[in-house]
């Protein structure tokens, strides 16, 4: 199984909750997606992230295929425009 992980800081804390149900709008629409996790931080401060997104895939080429999914693309589209930093960790276990 593959697990990827996404830690996001946003450039406004006033999105921190549209934000996490954008993320979680995908589970059910992107088929390789097996499970979607996303975590509000709850001890805010200068270097914390605010979200952390928690996805799994069977494979690596189930993860590519969510990449470039439609769904995918347009969250994305959103997270973009909201997102200050980010960093991530893939991960097979």
């Amino acid at each position: 199984m593959i697990t990827n992980t996404l830690l996001i800081k946003l450039k406004d804390q006033k999105n921190i909750d549209q934000a996490k149900s954008t993320l979680l709008s995908m589970k059910g629409n992107i088929d390789v997606l097996r499970d979607v996790q996303v975590e509000k931080n709850i001890r805010p401060g200068p270097s914390a992230y605010d979200i952390l997104l928690v996805t799994h895939f069977s494979s690596i080429e189930d993860m590519n295929a969510y990449l470039i999914h439609p769904f995918h693309v347009e969250v994305s589209k959103y997270i973009a425009g909201v997102v200050e930093t980010s960093a991530s960790v893939c991960y097979e276990k």
